[in-house]
């Protein structure tokens, strides 16, 4: 039962029956001490100072209720401290302004962060309850409000600071770290404070030094040495601003370098007489350029204007090489000068530019624009193509052939009539195919996959067809000189060869039938009875025009191998049964058309080292009343001697006409079909929907003039392929 009622016995906690009374003047005591306690550390004499007890006093202050009188009591006493402070600073005189305001920083921020460590708690709870500024921050403030901003202190240390940096930038040594402290005390005060205090300031002074000196260099420098400058300025201001200014001012700093120096003297430095952009464009400086680059593309149209000036440039300098009558006497010539203009603004991209993808497109598009201003470009290309192929890339490696074929088709991509150069290109190949003149059939190839893979297999597919024909002639060759070796009727005098070309594939013409030579038309008439034998229903028509012949010449202890063309090997052979030959007689006998035959006798009889036949009356031109013999006279070192038809190595006005017409009307059956396509998949256009869809179908090929387009629209209505609709003429439907 004990035990039970200890069990049931309770505890309670009362209060002392006689209350504590505090010291009335408590408050006033210990601010008393803390007071005399923050004088001597702003006196630097804290050695003494118990900064427990000193804690514990502010601790009980503020537990307390003195919280109000502890604080506005330290607000106080900063501010009358620094009152005095800031007339110690503001009696400094010259230099040592700022070194004295530097040093008052110093002491000041010492002083604060110890009053701040015997303040901690107020800091915590009373400041954090009554939304208080913290002690630190209240430092700053005062420090801000009392000394940098007083007015005469802020005038001079503004003067003082701007007065530093014209001196550096005239050259004069200043004391940087000096400069760092004051504007990190700035900073450290607010970036309001070293904006509104400094930076603004500081930026308006640079604008005004650099928009004199922007008028004083580019009335003295080029523009090389100006960019030189502009750049100087540049990096001197990015190092000021790591050596002692606030990294948030180098984007505002080199804004203002950038407007002065460059931004407003854009285009005098680019149109500047003697160095401007298009010299330093034509006498590649590099570095010039690259420099201005790189100026010019910290601003937001200063990229625009090189590219607009180079493209202007590139434009005017194609455009006169294109027109310029001497600089297309010879196409290869005219092709190589434009790759060096493509080499060259390659290079300046690729150097100075940055391969600025920007650039390549402008270069592109001058390029494509100045190269279609002349109808002749698609054959000078293909006469480069060729000239490469029949001799240009003897002696060169894999790579470099690559490297030549993948710029020519660089000028390719820029044609726009790539039916033309296919027309040109098709021409050129069979010559050198049927000669057997290609130095190399792995660049052939090559370059056909690239015109392939440009321009698809309809593109190419013709020109296939001529290497299948080469190839299968070879075969047949050897098939008939088999046959003609075991008959009795081979004559071991003529060895002939054929090619048998399918049509439609090679660029053939109707040509006269030329009389050849008895014992080559027996040959001839051999060989079409072998080939129809083995393939029946086809039929061969001689192309005399584009043969050529080995034929054995001995006079005397003279004796010579004649490459020639067939016209020329039937003309040659006339004169083994007589002496001399009339111009007339040579026609009769022959059969060769009037200007074949003219340019025939030329070569023969006019070109020196070739003139294997002698004209009277002499003269440069040939006319129908000459009289030919052989010429006992003819002398030349070499035993084989290639006699090559004197003709242009381009087109003829009336060939370049003919050349157009059938391009022309080549054109005419992809229009239509285009027509066609577009029609039956969209069954209703009007004529402007037609005509754009037309020539972005065709574009890869040609452009189409809209014009031509509007006849073949009207052809297609008169055969019913489409019609106008009922209610408005201007649609079209499509007739299934």
């Amino acid at each position: 039962m004990a035990a039970q009622g200890k069990r049931n016995r309770q505890f309670k906690i009362e209060p002392f029956r006689h209350p504590v009374k505090m010291d009335p003047k408590y408050g006033e005591k210990t601010w008393k001490v803390l007071e005399d306690a923050i004088h001597e550390i702003n006196n630097h004499n804290a050695s003494g100072l118990s900064f427990e007890e000193l804690y514990r006093n502010a601790y009980n202050m503020v537990i307390n209720k003195f919280g109000d009188q502890l604080y506005n009591g330290l607000e106080d006493t900063i501010v009358k401290h620094l009152q005095l402070i800031e007339k110690k600073v503001e009696a400094a005189q010259g230099e040592s302004f700022l070194r004295e305001l530097k040093l008052r920083w110093d002491h000041h921020n010492k002083s604060m962060q110890m009053i701040r460590d015997i303040l901690m708690y107020m800091d915590r709870i009373y400041v954090k309850h009554q939304n208080k500024v913290p002690v630190h921050q209240l430092g700053l403030d005062k420090w801000r409000d009392v000394v940098v901003r007083n007015k005469r202190v802020r005038e001079r240390l503004l003067t003082t600071l701007l007065d530093l940096v014209q001196k550096e930038r005239t050259g004069e040594v200043i004391d940087r770290a000096l400069m760092r402290s004051i504007t990190m005390m700035l900073m450290d005060l607010g970036p309001v404070v070293y904006v509104e205090d400094f930076e603004k300031h500081f930026l308006a002074k640079a604008a005004e030094f650099y928009q004199a000196e922007a008028q004083c260099y580019i009335g003295t420098s080029d523009c090389p040495d100006y960019l030189r400058k502009a750049e100087k300025r540049l990096g001197e201001e990015i190092e000021r601003v790591v050596n002692y200014l606030d990294p948030s001012s180098e984007a505002h700093i080199t804004k203002v370098v950038e407007n002065e120096l460059i931004g407003k003297q854009m285009r005098a430095l680019v149109e500047m007489e003697n160095s401007g952009l298009v010299v330093l464009l034509e006498q590649d400086q590099y570095d010039d350029l690259a420099r201005m680059y790189s100026l010019f593309k910290r601003l937001d149209d200063g990229l625009g204007l090189i590219r607009k000036m180079m493209g202007d440039h590139l434009k005017a300098a194609g455009s006169a090489l294109v027109q310029d009558p001497e600089s297309t006497k010879d196409p290869v010539d005219f092709v190589h000068r434009l790759l060096a203009m493509k080499d060259k603004y390659d290079r300046i991209i690729a150097t100075s530019f940055n391969n600025d993808k920007t650039f390549q497109n402008v270069l592109n598009h001058s390029f494509e624009s100045f190269i279609n201003l002349s109808q002749r470009s698609p054959e000078f290309i293909s006469l480069f193509m060729d000239d490469k192929l029949r001799k240009g890339l003897k002696g060169m490696t894999d790579n470099d052939i690559e490297s030549v074929l993948d710029k020519v088709m660089m000028l390719f991509r820029y044609l726009q009539e790539k039916d033309v150069f296919e027309k040109y290109y098709k021409q050129h190949l069979a010559k050198r195919l049927l000669s057997g003149r290609t130095t190399s059939d792995d660049a052939e190839r090559s370059l056909l996959v690239k015109l392939k893979t440009e321009c698809g297999y309809q593109f190419t597919s013709k020109l296939e067809s001529m290497f299948t024909d080469i190839k299968t002639s070879r075969d047949t060759m050897l098939e008939f000189k088999a046959q003609e070796t075991a008959s009795t009727s081979g004559s071991s005098d003529l060895d002939l060869s054929v090619q048998v070309l399918t049509t439609g594939s090679w660029p053939t013409q109707t040509a006269p039938k030329c009389t050849l030579p008895r014992e080559v038309d027996e040959a001839c008439t051999r060989f079409r009875d072998f080939y129809l034998s083995t393939h029946s229903g086809r039929k061969l028509s001689w192309q005399t025009n584009m043969g050529n012949a080995d034929i054995k010449m001995q006079w005397g202890d003279k004796k010579h191998e004649l490459n020639v063309s067939t016209y020329h090997m039937c003309i040659l052979l006339l004169f083994n049964e007589a002496d001399k030959q009339s111009y007339r007689d040579i026609m009769t006998a022959t059969g060769i058309p009037a200007g074949d035959l003219k340019r025939a006798l030329q070569s023969l009889a006019l070109v020196k080292g070739r003139n294997v036949l002698k004209k009277e009356p002499m003269g440069k031109e040939i006319s129908e009343t000459d009289v030919f013999s052989f010429n006992e006279e003819f002398h030349n070192k070499l035993y084989k001697i290639k006699i090559a038809t004197v003709s242009a190595q381009k087109e003829s006005e009336p060939e370049k006409i003919e050349t157009r017409h059938k391009v022309e009307e080549d054109r005419k059956p992809q229009i239509e079909a285009a027509i066609v396509r577009i029609m039956k998949s969209r069954r209703i256009l009007d004529h402007n929907s037609i005509v754009t869809e037309v020539t972005r179908q065709l574009a890869p090929r040609f452009l189409p003039n809209p014009a031509v387009i509007k006849k073949r629209i009207e052809s297609l209505l008169e055969r019913e392929f489409l019609e106008r609709d009922a209610t408005d003429r201007k649609l079209y439907r499509y007739l299934a």
